[in-house]
């Protein structure tokens, strides 16, 4: 799945990148072929074009044949970018002759709660450990927000999110206007258990990485989507105190 915000930009930098990792001839009269850029303007460049290969597949490597001929080192990065060029300018095409074309979801458009706390290891393609460190990051700021550090994960959101008036040391989010109407307490008690299956289902087992198998990226976006979810309501709801 091809999640870009800019792929003029993105195809742009490849095609900087192949063309200074292009072959061709030398000219000293030693025969054979060359990277037609200099190894300096090559290694910038592949710090920006590496970052799009791991945006789309945190294991690119794997893909990578590499050289034997040290005057050909970028080789395997030249014909990965050919690729990836590819791959974004026919990705729309190809998802309506394939009949996927339905709508997308970015991991970078999440909530930023959810994002940040999991966008390293994300990236370096640790689906399971990133989904946990996204429910750390929701569980921080939801306690900053109530400016409660007496309790986390899911003993904070039955607290936050009861339906009971505030007391001392247990103010309350409240997702909607508290009215008194069965939508307030419908909201409430919903968010509340979707709280609790967030952590009880998916921060719990997560937690655990040695004992599960890695999950693969589009389970850990379906995951990391919940936790934005819950981000969101707890991001817009008000404090009662």
């Amino acid at each position: 799945m091809i999640t870009i915000a800019d792929p003029s930009w993105a195809i742009q930098q490849l095609d900087r990148f192949i063309a200074l990792t292009e072959l061709v001839p030398r000219t000293n009269g030693r025969g054979g072929l060359r990277h037609a850029g200099s190894n300096d303007d090559i290694t910038a460049q592949a710090a920006i074009v590496e970052r799009i290969f791991v945006h789309l597949d945190p294991q690119w490597r794997d893909q990578l044949r590499p050289s034997i001929n040290p005057d050909q080192a970028w080789k395997g990065h030249w014909a990965l970018a050919i690729r990836v060029k590819t791959t974004i300018i026919n990705d729309a095409e190809i998802r309506e002759k394939l009949g996927d074309n339905a709508p997308q979801i970015s991991a970078s458009s999440l909530h930023p709660w959810a994002w940040e706390g999991a966008r390293s290891l994300w990236q370096s393609g640790h689906f399971r450990e990133a989904v946990t460190a996204a429910a750390r990051k929701i569980n921080a700021e939801t306690q900053n927000k109530l400016n409660d550090r007496t309790r986390s994960e899911t003993k904070l959101f039955q607290d936050a999110l009861s339906t009971n008036a505030p007391t001392a040391g247990h103010p309350r989010l409240r997702v909607v206007p508290n009215d008194g109407s069965a939508t307030f307490a419908s909201m409430q008690r919903g968010v509340m258990a979707f709280a609790e299956g967030c952590f009880a289902a998916i921060r719990n087992p997560n937690s655990h990485v040695g004992n599960l198998p890695e999950l693969t990226e589009h389970e850990g976006l379906e995951q990391l989507a919940a936790f934005s979810l819950l981000a969101r309501w707890v991001d817009g709801a008000s404090v009662e105190t």
